[in-house]
C-alpha cells in the first residue's frame, strides 16, 4: 500500500527533489489537519473511551468504547513508558476532560472534566481466576518450595470446589433439559407481568384524569395503606350530616341565652304544661296583675321617698341659711 501510494501522488512540473519531500517542498505535514499543533508537541490522534464516565458539564452518561478526536501530548515518562495525555470535547456539550494513562497500575485517570463510574470489584470475593502478581511470578520462578505450596493450594481449591461445580451442572441439567417446558415457564411468567403492568398504568392513568393531576405515581405499599386506612377512620363521621345538624339545633334551643341560668329542658316541660292548661291561665293573669300593682305601688312610694328627701334637703339648707343670719 504505501509503495502504491507513493507511485499515485501529483509531482508538479516545478517540483524539486532537493527540497527533501514532496511535503517540504509544499510546506505541508503528512497528517494534514491532525498535525495543525505539532508545533505545541499535541497531535490529533481517535481516542477511544476505556470505560463508563459521567460528563461534569451536561451530567450525561458516556459508555466505554465512544470514539473522540483528542489531542495527544507527552507529559513524563514512567521509567522508560512515556505518560501521554489526552484532551477531548464531550459531543453533548462543550465541556472538555482530560485522561492520562497509568502505566504503572495499566489503567487511565481523569484528571478534569468528567467523573468515572465506579464498577470496579474484589475478583478475589468473586471467586474469579486472578492473574498472578508481579512478585507472586518471581517467586514462583526463582523460589522451588514456594512454587510446589502454591500448586498444592490451588488443588484444594479445586478439589473443594468440585461439589458445587457438580450441583450447579446438575442443577442446570435438570432446568434446561427440556428447553421448550423452560422457555414456555418464562414466557407465562413474562405475559403476566407483562399484564400487571398494564394494569396498573391504565389504574394511575385514571386516576391520574379524575385527580387532574401530571405527576409520576409511586406503587403501593403496605405503609401506605395503613396510614389510608388510619386517615379514613379517623376522619369518619360518627353520624350522617342531616342527624348531626338536627342534633346541634336541639342543643341550641334548649340552652338558655342568659350566660348564668338555671333553666333546662325538664324545667321548659313544666312552663308548656302549666301555660296550656286552661285552670292555671286565670291564676296567671291575676298574678301579672298583682305583680304590676306592685310594681305601681313601688314606684309611687319612690317618688313619695324622693319628694321628702328634697324637703329635708330645703329645710336643712334653710337651717343653715337662717343660723347665718342670726349670727350675722
Amino acid at each position: 500500500m504505501g509503495e502504491r501510494k507513493g507511485t499515485n501522488k501529483y509531482y508538479p512540473p516545478d517540483y524539486d527533489p532537493r527540497a527533501g519531500g514532496l511535503n517540504k517542498w509544499q510546506g505541508t505535514h503528512a497528517l494534514r489537519e491532525r498535525a495543525r499543533k505539532i508545533h505545541l508537541g499535541v497531535i490529533i490522534v481517535r481516542f477511544e473511551m476505556p470505560y463508563n464516565i459521567w460528563c461534569e458539564g451536561c451530567k450525561n452518561h458516556i459508555g466505554m468504547g465512544v470514539r473522540y478526536n483528542a489531542e495527544k501530548k507527552k507529559v513524563g515518562m514512567y521509567y522508560t513508558t512515556p505518560v501521554f495525555e489526552f484532551k477531548m470535547k464531550c459531543h453533548l456539550c462543550d465541556n472538555h476532560f482530560v485522561i492520562k494513562t497509568d502505566p504503572a497500575n495499566l489503567d487511565y485517570v481523569i484528571l478534569s472534566g468528567a467523573q468515572r463510574q465506579e464498577s470496579r470489584w474484589d475478583p478475589t470475593k468473586n471467586e474469579q481466576v486472578v492473574p498472578e502478581t508481579k512478585e507472586t511470578q518471581k517467586r514462583l520462578f526463582d523460589d522451588s518450595m514456594f512454587k510446589l505450596e502454591h500448586g498444592t493450594d490451588d488443588q484444594n481449591i479445586a478439589e473443594s470446589s468440585k461439589p458445587r461445580l457438580v450441583s450447579l451442572f446438575n442443577r442446570n441439567e435438570s432446568v434446561w433439559n427440556d428447553d421448550y417446558t423452560a422457555n414456555s415457564k418464562l414466557r407465562a411468567i413474562f405475559r403476566k407481568s407483562n399484564c400487571e403492568v398494564k394494569m396498573a398504568n391504565v389504574k394511575d392513568n385514571t386516576l391520574l384524569k379524575k385527580s387532574s393531576l401530571d405527576i409520576p405515581l409511586l406503587p403501593e405499599r403496605e405503609e401506605d395503606r395503613k396510614m389510608a386506612s388510619l386517615l379514613s377512620m379517623k376522619l369518619k363521621p360518627t353520624v350522617d350530616i342531616e342527624k348531626n345538624t338536627q342534633l346541634l339545633r336541639k342543643q341550641i334551643v334548649s340552652t338558655s341565652s342568659l350566660p348564668c341560668s338555671s333553666f333546662t329542658p325538664a324545667k321548659e316541660k313544666k312552663a308548656l304544661r302549666i301555660l296550656n292548661s286552661s285552670t292555671n291561665t286565670k291564676n296567671l293573669v291575676k298574678i301579672k296583675k298583682s305583680i304590676e300593682s306592685s310594681v305601681t305601688n313601688n314606684e309611687t312610694n319612690n317618688s313619695e321617698s324622693d319628694t321628702k328627701k328634697v324637703k329635708l334637703s330645703n329645710s336643712l339648707v334653710g337651717d343653715y341659711g337662717s343660723s347665718n343670719s342670726e349670727s350675722d
